[in-house]
């Protein structure tokens, strides 16, 4: 029996081959591989170039790929024809295959990363020798991962593999390739700077989505139903590669709203805190000192900040600790916190506290399941100049209306459709969101915000569709308004601002979020 053996990741090979061989199996191997065996392993290694009768060539990219190795590998054992052929050519069956790739992932995973370097990384023998043996798993044992040497050691010591043993190892072997292909097509079909222009792109007619389970949760968003969380092969980035640094096991419900509140935060530039609940900000502000930024978010709504979850864009000061420190929250995130600013928030022992690393805007695209399919479509990302917006009504907006419309209109961006956003300040003063209509949802902001609307601007993420919602806005002491325009009846709407004395601006643009 002969055993042949390629692997970038060296871990636990000359181990797992001193069982290989005490099994019977003489070794065969490759330029690197050979030399760890038999030089770090003391062991009786054949190189691929003797059994092939081939040299290496072209610095190493052509080695296994030889008739000799394949007729080895898919011969069918129970094919008196095949065998009678390999005996005629004088070609030895390989019975076992133990290959893991080249790092293509860790490569385009590091800052820099060239092309050429990408190129020089995608694995094409090591695939393809899976492929053949996997295919042939009855006869042929394949072993893509060093977890995996232990137990397959220990049954090829005592007595084999058995074929259900076999089946499991192909099966990993391709999945193990099939990852690796989904990461190869995901980087060559990435826009070249992977940023995206925030206007309408043409999608790929084909996706290839790869995904690794990283942590088991609790359950899903009910008791009754199963959790994961899954991420690309490649190191896992944004709230999939945040680093728990205290608290409990994180549940699915923790992710979806912390995954909310960082993407809220961080669309800000100005030191930005979010508070969260069910996916919604209920608290957010802005301020030159972060500690004040989340005493304003805080007050934008002190009852639904109980149990919610707290997003900084900006290191986690000891004095923003102390200020957290009499509310319950779930989850607190941030790109770091001050050591004295931890160890305040670790006295909390149920308090999650995570740190995640700022990325860049992402042309990922945006995946949502339905029933049967996937719905695919390019985030919503733009960059926007309110310089650039239209002012509808006869009186413009002042310079601080118009700073808080152009938070008021951020904010929106994340707030569930159809959203509407009262702010002053700088800071969220009443919100509405995922209503059946547009009216309701400026009810809801009038209702949350109270007394706080007065001298606030609004902010709608679609348009209104009839001048009630203004009427209202005006009621409750709203004095801007900012909305992407585009109504049948925008003339009604504009002249009911008009009528009440508000200014308004029309940006073009709809942020719808379902």
């Amino acid at each position: 029996m002969k055993a042949l053996l390629s692997v970038y990741d060296k871990t636990g090979i000359v181990e797992f081959s001193r069982q290989v061989v005490s099994a019977g199996y003489e070794l065969i191997s490759t330029g690197g591989t050979h030399r760890t065996l038999s030089e770090q392993g003391g062991l009786q290694v054949t190189q691929v170039a003797e059994v092939t009768g081939s040299p290496e060539i072209l610095e190493g990219r052509v080695k296994t790929l030889h008739p000799v190795i394949y007729a080895g590998l898919l011969a069918r054992r129970d094919s008196r024809e095949h065998m009678a052929e390999l005996m005629h050519q004088g070609i030895d069956t390989i019975d076992l295959v133990v290959v893991n790739l080249y790092p293509f992932v860790e490569t385009i995973s590091r800052p820099g990363v060239t092309l050429a370097d990408a190129l020089e990384n995608i694995d094409i023998g090591g695939p393809t020798m899976l492929r053949a043996a996997a295919k042939n798993f009855p006869s042929v044992a394949v072993v893509v991962d060093p977890a995996d040497y232990s137990w397959v050691g220990e049954k090829l010591a005592n007595g084999g593999l058995s074929i259900e043993d076999r089946r499991g190892l192909a099966a990993k072997a391709f999945h193990h390739v099939s990852t690796y292909d989904a990461a190869v097509t995901g980087y060559l079909t990435q826009t070249p700077n992977g940023e995206s222009s925030g206007e309408s792109e043409e999608l790929p007619e084909s996706l290839n989505i790869s995904l690794k389970k990283i942590a088991g949760l609790r359950y899903g968003e009910n008791p009754h139903q199963s959790g994961a969380l899954y991420a690309p092969t490649r190191a896992p980035a944004g709230m999939a590669g945040a680093r728990q640094l205290h608290g409990r096991e994180l549940s699915y419900n923790n992710l979806m709203d912390a995954d909310a509140a960082w993407r809220t935060a961080s669309d800000f530039a100005d030191a930005t805190v979010a508070v969260v609940k069910h996916a919604n900000a209920c608290g957010l502000a802005s301020r030159d000192d972060i500690a004040q930024a989340y005493l304003q978010a805080y007050e934008g709504d002190t009852v639904s900040a109980f149990g919610g979850i707290v997003a900084f864009n900006r290191t986690v000061t000891a004095a923003a600790a102390e200020a957290m420190e009499p509310v319950f929250y779930e989850v607190v995130i941030a790109p770091d916190y001050e050591p004295a600013a931890l160890a305040i928030l670790q006295k909390k022992r149920n308090l999650r506290i995570l740190a995640i690393d700022k990325q860049p805007d992402s042309a990922a695209l945006d995946l949502r399941p339905i029933s049967g399919g996937i719905l695919v479509q390019t985030p919503d990302i733009l960059k926007e100049d309110p310089a650039t917006w239209t002012t509808a009504t006869k009186r413009a907006p002042t310079d601080s209306e118009m700073k808080d419309l152009a938070f008021a209109w951020k904010a929106a961006k994340h707030i569930k459709s159809n959203a509407i956003i009262f702010a002053k300040d700088l800071a969220l003063m009443g919100m509405g969101a995922g209503q059946p209509n547009r009216v309701v949802s400026v009810h809801l902001s009038q209702r949350s915000s109270g007394d706080k609307a007065k001298g606030s601007v609004m902010a709608s993420d679609a348009f209104f569709p009839f001048a009630d919602n203004i009427e209202l806005a005006a009621e409750a002491g709203i004095t801007a308004i900012v909305q992407p325009g585009g109504s049948i009846r925008d003339d009604e709407v504009i002249a009911a601002a008009d009528k009440a004395g508000l200014a308004m601006v029309l940006t073009g643009v709809r942020h719808f979020r379902h």
